[in-house]
């Protein structure tokens, strides 16, 4: 592996298994909050919000962490304009306190707030505007969760960047990612390299799992599994995973890693392989070169499907786990490859109906389908060329998926989104 793939690999970890806590979507309403009342002269009295549908989508149904229960759009933008800390970025309300949640729902009953859905052409678009009779600010964002891309103070710029681009040229950031190479660079990283990064991510998103296993979160699928369907390494493998997502949908303050932008999938790339290195007792450096396929493969197939698709994520993540506990017990490249491309075409039709309770459901769902298409190749059986979606290599298959995923369900997504709205 040349030393300019090897750093750009490096790069990719680093900057995309990130802390969050919470939803990521309204964490991200939070952070814009949070910032527009840093330029706000005086109290906020009046607050409007415009969102895209898929925001919408994601953040409508989901409980925003350290505001006593509250969900949605609204409770995410005031508990960041009323305890946020913008510096935190995605853990802007991990700081809140007792006092602050008696403010924010105080706000929330005193103050004008006004939402509307966007009219732009981005799947990611966030507006925040502030107002009291004096003075105004606003954050846009757009892209990702922390991509501002205007502030506003007093109608005047204060800051401003181009977007236009914004999702191609981070699709371009990503484009090295490839199976052959992410194999490869799982066997010749220098542990040093990635060991802060994954030891993070093995503490976290292992906690939030164990936490979801001990309280009553959601619609607590990881405690269901285990009752109902036992110990055994694949329903456990299923049954942490779903239980993290439990605890996060349920507005657990624990933080999580992510992965693409999500802590759904950061818990499901990454606490199934987790659990399989404990169970069959992998050395420390087994696990974290098992986590860089998974944690690659996840971005790899996330970053072909684009954001917030209508494919659910925990699919690619799913996939993306299935292919790290394939090398965690000695697979080589064509039998990673042969898991990711039978784990895509079992489960290519999952669709994305917002953050909620039911995605953890999803998340079992999926890792069980991963498993399945490693286990064909352990039995020397795979799908082939030609068959639907199968394409003659698995960075074909991987192109086929994505082109269904990204071109093919847009009208799906807008058929999702009506849908909820309606019952907004």
């Amino acid at each position: 592996m040349n030393n300019k793939t090897y750093k750009e690999y490096i790069d990719i970890l680093t900057k995309e298994l990130v802390p969050a806590m919470g939803c990521t979507e309204p964490i991200s309403l939070a952070y814009a909050g949070s910032v527009a009342r840093e330029y706000l002269d005086g109290e906020p009295e009046k607050v409007i919000i415009i969102v895209s549908g898929n925001i919408i989508k994601n953040a409508k149904s989901v409980t925003v962490p350290n505001t006593n229960g509250l969900k949605g759009i609204v409770a995410g933008v005031v508990s960041g304009v009323v305890a946020g800390d913008s510096k935190l970025k995605l853990e802007v309300i991990s700081k809140v306190n007792k006092n602050d949640i008696v403010k924010i729902k105080d706000f929330l009953k005193n103050k004008e707030i006004v939402t509307s859905e966007s009219k732009s052409p981005y799947k990611f678009d966030i507006v925040v505007e502030l107002l009291n009779a004096n003075h105004q600010s606003k954050v846009r964002i757009v892209g990702d969760h922390t991509n501002i891309v205007l502030i506003e103070k007093d109608k005047k710029e204060v800051f401003s960047k181009d977007f236009s681009n914004y999702n191609q040229e981070h699709c371009a950031d990503l484009c090295s990612l490839n199976i052959k190479d992410i194999v490869l660079f799982a066997d010749k990283v220098k542990i040093k390299d990635v060991e802060f990064i994954l030891d993070r991510q093995i503490s976290y998103n292992y906690k939030i799992a164990e936490y979801g296993l001990t309280h009553n979160c959601g619609a607590n699928i990881g405690k269901i599994l285990l009752k109902e369907c036992g110990n055994s390494l694949i329903n456990k493998a299923k049954a942490y995973a779903a239980a993290g997502s439990d605890a996060r949908m349920n507005g657990c303050d624990l933080p999580v890693i992510i992965n693409s932008g999500s802590g759904n999938q950061g818990i499901t790339a990454s606490v199934p392989v987790i659990v399989y290195a404990k169970e069959k007792n992998k050395t420390h450096e087994e696990l974290l070169r098992a986590l860089v396929v998974s944690n690659l493969v996840s971005i790899h197939l996330k970053t072909k499907i684009g954001c917030l698709s209508a494919f659910c994520g925990a699919t690619s993540a799913g996939v993306g786990a299935a292919s790290g506990i394939c090398y965690l017990l000695g697979g080589k490249y064509k039998d990673v490859a042969h898991t990711i491309a039978n784990s895509l075409v079992i489960n290519s039709g999952s669709v994305c109906d917002g953050a909620k309770a039911s995605c953890a459901a999803k998340i079992a769902s999926s890792i069980d389908v991963g498993i399945l298409g490693m286990s064909m190749n352990n039995n020397k059986k795979e799908f082939k060329n030609g068959e639907g979606l199968v394409g003659s290599s698995v960075e074909e298959t991987i192109n086929n998926i994505s082109k269904v995923a990204s071109d093919g369900m847009i009208v799906t997504d807008h058929e999702i989104i009506d849908i909820m709205k309606k019952n907004c």
